[in-house]
């Protein structure tokens, strides 16, 4: 049996959200339609301003009554402070799991053959000690799962796994070109469609009304996204998040995360094969994955 490799995310952390109102609480909320979400599937969503800003996003996985969230560690004590700030009168309970979960990663396809997940997004099954799901994002992007932090050792040793790197997770990730965390979905100034929230299965826009919802379906509808998230190569020093990319003169997006000579961009749509694109002296090469070509030229 092949080695795989196991990449503990500290930095995500887990929220429950737990009571008779759990599912029709968040799914008012969120971008998501949370009666899909179940035993078999998990989701990955976001929480918007009412102006249709990114806030927060996360996986929800279905644990028996109980939702998890399993989100950014840094923001996780914000994003319960949000979820209690629209409960009002419903018959919800919201805790912070983190000291019971560990977030992991595989990042493999091979992993979901491992665990007879089949290799579709969101795929999910419970094991004794672990929920694993296929990254509900993007199949490509491996198994992602919640594991008991007492259990860690001993899932690992019984599934032939090995600890890996952070870096392995964010070389894959950068690579498909998915985004993650604030670095690339600022609060309150991120929008979803522009950060490929719709080519990531993260948006219904069939579902009913969320906190954000009226922005974001006028922009699809009307076809106003006038720029996207994109994958980058990058010549030269790596530039930080926030770095303007420029075509020649003109301003034309921003550098957000990045490592060993790969990045996100948030770029023109018109500027894309319309000439260099550099970044504080470093240039920057669009490379496409095939979901997101078919995102930007249907």
């Amino acid at each position: 049996m092949r080695l795989l490799e196991l990449v503990p995310l500290e930095g995500r952390a887990v929220l429950e959200v737990d009571g008779a109102d759990a599912r029709s609480f968040l799914q008012g909320l969120v971008t998501n339609d949370v009666r899909k979400l179940a035993a078999d599937r998990a989701l990955w969503a976001a929480l918007l301003t009412p102006q249709g800003r990114c806030l927060f996003e996360f996986a929800m996985v279905a644990d028996g009554a109980r939702i998890l969230l399993e989100a950014e560690r840094a923001r996780c004590e914000e994003l319960a402070r949000r979820l209690a700030f629209y409960r009002l009168r419903a018959a919800v309970e919201i805790a912070d799991r983190s000291t019971a979960w560990t977030v992991v990663a595989l990042p493999d396809p091979a992993a979901a053959e491992r665990f007879e997940l089949p290799l579709e997004r969101g795929a999910c099954r419970a094991l004794e000690d672990a929920i694993l799901f296929v990254d509900p994002r993007l199949a490509a992007m491996g198994v992602r799962g919640l594991v008991r932090r007492e259990a860690l050792d001993r899932f690992l040793a019984r599934h032939g796994l090995v600890l890996g790197e952070p870096a392995a997770y964010e070389r894959h990730r950068l690579e498909l070109g998915v985004p993650e965390g604030a670095i690339d979905l600022p609060p309150q100034k991120a929008l979803p469609l522009e950060a490929d929230l719709d080519a990531l299965d993260a948006i219904s826009f069939d579902k009913g009304c969320f906190v954000g919802q009226e922005l974001t379906a006028r922009m699809e509808h009307r076809g106003l996204v006038k720029k996207r998230l994109v994958p980058v190569r990058v010549t030269g020093p790596l530039p930080p998040p926030g770095t303007p990319v420029r075509q020649g003169e003109r301003e034309v997006g921003e550098v957000r995360s990045g490592l060993d000579g790969r990045a996100l961009a948030l770029v023109r749509l018109e500027a894309l094969g319309g000439g260099p694109l550099t970044a504080d002296g470093a240039t920057l090469e669009p490379v496409l994955p095939a979901w997101l070509r078919e995102e930007i030229d249907p």
